[in-house]
């Protein structure tokens, strides 16, 4: 498929297709034969050596800072993945997209930022959106081993997110010393969350050949292309655009868990998530009005 000459067109497409291969995620992880620590390692082993690849100056990696900010991603990583085995697609994104809630209530303590009056209306919706999620009670499944510990695992991907997102942007303060370390802090986050899984996931067992090629699509095409897709779109389009196409993420996420397993998500979790995602998307268009204030971009998850 040809890129389009227009570079606004080609940013928005880009951020389509982030989005679109970011939602493939809970889905993949199901349809894998391995266990959940063995899905969680071995896709982020392989994204670390395809982002590593990509890499234009690995001496970045040498940077402590980065590693902390790699930590809280790799959590990240490693909690979703787990709670995409045991709880249903949809409440895994939904539980997770309530990061704004601790990004907000975080960024005054830990970066010095102002939480506004419209902030407030924003965490108090978000927060009766995932109350009226949980009040569901979902059922066990072949895809959906144990929900309420998948709840809790989204639950504390989504603070470890918004952990992420405060370092990205502490990496960033300095524009001289924190440029490009995005990139860098993304490829420390896989290989920790490699490491960290690697004594759970081992001894193998049996496995097809089917598994491997799920751990091989996650690693270089849900986390990898899609952050490539998203980094080179996001000088091209306004925050406020960006943030509502990525929108297009938690929508699709349910949409592949029923399209290739038959998984129903309940009554309660789809309000719950039109709650949440509802409020995100007035707080992009409210966001738009102050420059300043942090970006509150869905998870590359």
């Amino acid at each position: 498929m040809p890129v389009p000459r227009d570079p606004l067109l080609a940013a928005r497409l880009r951020l389509l297709g982030a989005a679109a291969l970011f939602s493939t995620g809970p889905t993949a992880i199901k349809a894998c034969g391995l266990g959940p620590w063995q899905v969680a390692g071995f896709r982020s082993g392989v994204a670390a050596l395809f982002l590593l690849a990509t890499m234009s100056d690995r001496k970045r990696l040498l940077r402590p800072r980065l590693w902390i900010v790699g930590a809280a991603y790799s959590g990240t990583l490693v909690c979703y993945a787990l709670a995409s085995k045991l709880t249903t697609a949809a409440n895994a994104i939904f539980l997770q997209s309530t990061f704004p809630i601790y990004l907000l209530l975080l960024s005054p303590l830990l970066l010095r930022e102002k939480v506004r009056r419209g902030d407030l209306l924003f965490l108090v919706a978000v927060m009766g959106g995932m109350g009226v999620l949980l009040l569901g009670h979902d059922t066990v499944t072949a895809v959906a081993a144990d929900p309420v510990r998948g709840n809790v695992l989204s639950l504390v991907s989504g603070v470890l997110w918004a952990l992420t997102l405060l370092g990205l942007r502490w990496l960033e303060r300095d524009a001289a010393g924190g440029e490009g370390l995005g990139h860098a802090a993304v490829v420390a986050g896989n290989a920790l969350a490699f490491l960290v899984c690697l004594p759970a996931a081992l001894p193998l067992g049996p496995s097809r050949a089917v598994d491997w090629s799920l751990i091989l699509f996650l690693g270089v095409v849900q986390i990898g292309i899609s952050y490539l897709l998203l980094t080179r779109a996001m000088g091209q389009v306004s925050a406020l655009e960006a943030g509502l196409l990525l929108m297009l993420e938690p929508v699709l996420t349910p949409l592949w868990a029923w399209a290739v397993h038959g998984e129903r998500p309940s009554g309660w979790a789809l309000a719950g998530g039109a709650v949440i995602l509802g409020a995100m998307v007035w707080r992009t268009v409210h966001q738009s009005a102050t420059a300043s204030e942090p970006r509150l971009e869905p998870p590359p998850a």
